[in-house]
């Protein structure tokens, strides 16, 4: 492995609501527009940071023709992802920011974000 491997995950993880990102995903996969509502952000915001993401091995995107769905990745395609994900599943579960939005999980998906495909916020531009 390399420092850019390094570089790659360590900036992944600089953002706040990157970080929240994976905290949330540890419940199971979830959609763009789900993500969004959890976290409040806008959609192209939330793309933006799951691409990088992505980019960065920690996620893993699941495509339903426009649709996109992102969870947690099986197998990092790098030691420093996975090592920074089997972590981060014990670190900050007592944050008050985690916390609250964890407990939006189950609302959102009641909300069935994901399931109408007039939604313009459920597309992914990627």
């Amino acid at each position: 492995m390399t420092i850019q491997n390094l570089t790659k995950v360590m900036k992944a993880v600089r953002d706040p609501n990157r970080v929240k990102i994976l905290k949330i995903l540890q419940f199971g996969e979830l959609c763009v527009s789900e993500i969004q509502a959890i976290l409040g952000l806008s959609q192209s915001c939330t793309s933006k940071h799951l691409e990088i993401l992505v980019t960065a091995g920690l996620l893993k995107r699941r495509k339903k023709g426009l649709w996109s769905s992102f969870s947690l990745t099986d197998e990092p395609g790098s030691p420093y992802a996975s090592y920074l994900l089997d972590n981060l599943r014990k670190w900050l579960d007592d944050d008050p920011q985690i916390v609250e939005l964890v407990a939006k999980i189950p609302e959102v998906k009641q909300r069935d974000l994901c399931k109408g495909e007039g939604d313009s916020g459920l597309s992914s531009n990627k």
